[in-house]
């Protein structure tokens, strides 16, 4: 009998999964075959999860010592030159880790879809091949109970009325011998409801698991979405506290992204191993409550093997034949003469009609065409959609992983950024004159004393009197239109600067390299009009 697959080839993923390295706990490989109840085999899988596990382990220990070096080593005396490439490669960073979190969630939908399909094939395979055996048991013991019930008691009655007549008497215990015949033959089927695998709570269970695995992911996809999204906002924002937040998100999604890499990987491996040879593990399963024979015909349902239930569906038709033929020949001759056997035998001919369509729907049922079909189609949702979810979902995994480890090294340098651009507003010299935060603070602290400055005099360079400082009063104007002119604007600094723009004055702020660029050109004028400018 050749065992050769023409219907069923394992897809190239399994044979590259299944020759990932089975090795248990104790560092010692172990056979690869599918045995999930082998103590070694599950080592196998959880030294894969540890795996993954170091993994994670490696990747926080980065983080922590690039974070820690981050903080501990950075330079206060940075230039403009470098602050720019920086800031470049800070935003390129974001980019690359927005794009890699939007592909890893796209590749997650769909392996997620894909892992769903597989699972939905597999349980209506399942559900329909409970069904067919259902069927089977259910037709076997109607006609058990028929030919031991009913039939019984109609040739218990009809041996009564046919007391006087011997050769009825023998035609009603050759019908009972057939009505044996057909029990002996029933009873040789196999009896699916005592193997060990209940395919209803397999489907059952599969069905809660894969419902609540697609929940669970169909959280993460969203999760990670909106992690990386909120973070991108918060980078153009440039707030403290939504990046502060998404940090800590981050960090949860890195450890939940490697923990469901470790969880596809061994779920990838383990289904891979059963669909590289999923014949011998069902063979295996099945061998103490089903002949070989019977495996062989379901898993294979080759036309050159012998059916296993021919011979035994060939006894039962001839059976219920011959036993039609005498309870015709009864109803022919024996009616005339004893009419109250005519119910019982009609009884009988009905039970007989009953039984050969039981008879037909048996034999549809027992063919190997149907359970082969809901097997192979099994064995695809598994192996095909199934496991290509699982490469899809471990793939989305490791992308996520890799999108927010990069995320979390550009946060801080971000934030770093805006620290330096906060620095760099900040660099203007508190005692000038011109500063607006300056005019601000005297406007509302009328205490301290008025504040001389280059606007109050007149621009006009004609004469050696209109260079003279106006006196007090004659300041005040300038400074109290300049300060109503600042609140009614809102104290913005684009209009602060608008009435001195007409008086030719000076901008209203300077930052330390601009003052120095002013007194220098003070210092001109003063050598070259000598003591003109002296009050």
């Amino acid at each position: 009998m050749s065992t050769a697959r023409v219907d069923y080839i394992a897809p190239w993923w399994t044979y590259w999964l299944h020759n990932f390295p089975h090795i248990n706990l104790r560092l010692k490989p172990v056979d690869g075959s599918f045995n999930p109840q082998e103590d070694n085999y599950q080592q196998s899988l959880i030294f894969l999860v540890c795996v993954v596990a170091a993994g994670l382990g490696l990747n926080l220990l980065f983080l922590a010592i690039y974070l820690g070096c981050l903080c501990c080593c950075q330079s206060d005396g940075e230039d403009e030159e470098t602050k720019r490439p920086r800031s470049c490669c800070v935003t390129w960073t974001a980019v690359i880790a927005g794009l890699l979190c939007c592909a890893a969630v796209g590749v997650g939908f769909y392996g997620n879809s894909e892992m769903n399909d597989g699972v939905y094939q597999l349980t209506y395979s399942l559900y329909h091949a409970n069904h067919t055996l259902n069927g089977v048991n259910t037709l076997v013991s109607g006609t058990m109970d028929s030919m031991q019930g009913s039939l019984k008691q109609h040739l218990a009655r009809l041996d009564e009325i046919f007391a006087m007549r011997g050769d009825y008497i023998q035609t009603l215990r050759f019908i009972q011998q057939m009505a044996d015949n057909i029990i002996l033959q029933l009873t040789g089927l196999p009896d699916w409801g005592q193997t060990k695998v209940d395919l209803a709570r397999i489907a059952d269970q599969t069905n809660y698991v894969e419902y609540y695995r697609w929940l669970t992911y169909l959280l993460l996809l969203i999760l990670d979405l909106v992690i990386c999204l909120v973070a991108c906002l918060g980078l153009a924002k440039q707030s403290r506290w939504l990046l502060t937040t998404m940090m800590m998100f981050g960090v949860l999604t890195l450890i939940l992204s490697w923990a469901s890499l470790g969880v596809d990987t061994a779920t990838a491996v383990g289904t891979s191993d059963f669909c590289v040879a999923p014949d011998k593990f069902i063979m295996n399963l099945t061998h103490s409550g089903i002949s070989t024979d019977i495996v062989h015909y379901y898993l294979y349902c080759s036309q050159s093997m012998p059916n296993p239930f021919q011979q035994a569906l060939t006894i039962y038709q001839r059976s219920v034949t011959t036993m039609q033929i005498q309870i015709q020949g009864l109803l022919q001759f024996a009616v005339p003469v004893f009419p109250t056997a005519e119910r019982d035998l009609l009884g009988i001919q009905k039970l007989l009609n009953g039984s050969e369509a039981s008879l037909h729907q048996l034999t549809a049922l027992l063919d190997c065409r149907s359970l082969h079909k809901d097997y192979l189609d099994a064995l695809i949702g598994v192996c095909y959609d199934g496991v290509e979810g699982l490469l899809y979902l471990s793939l989305f995994s490791l992308l996520a992983a890799t999108a927010f480890c990069a995320m979390l090294c550009a946060i801080p340098r971000a934030w770093r950024h805006f620290d330096n651009r906060d620095r760099d507003y900040d660099d203007i010299d508190e005692e000038d004159p011109f500063n607006p935060q300056v005019q601000r603070i005297a406007a509302h602290n009328p205490v301290r004393e008025q504040i001389h400055s280059f606007c109050s005099y007149s621009s006009s360079m004609g004469s050696q009197s209109s260079l003279q400082p106006p006196a007090q009063a004659v300041s005040n104007a300038p400074v109290s239109e300049y300060m109503n002119q600042s609140v009614l604007f809102g104290g913005n600094p684009r209009y602060e600067n608008m009435p001195l723009i007409g008086r030719g004055s000076p901008p209203p702020s300077y930052s330390p390299s601009m003052k120095a660029t002013y007194l220098s050109v003070t210092d001109d004028l003063l050598r070259h009009y000598g003591s003109d400018l002296q009050v």
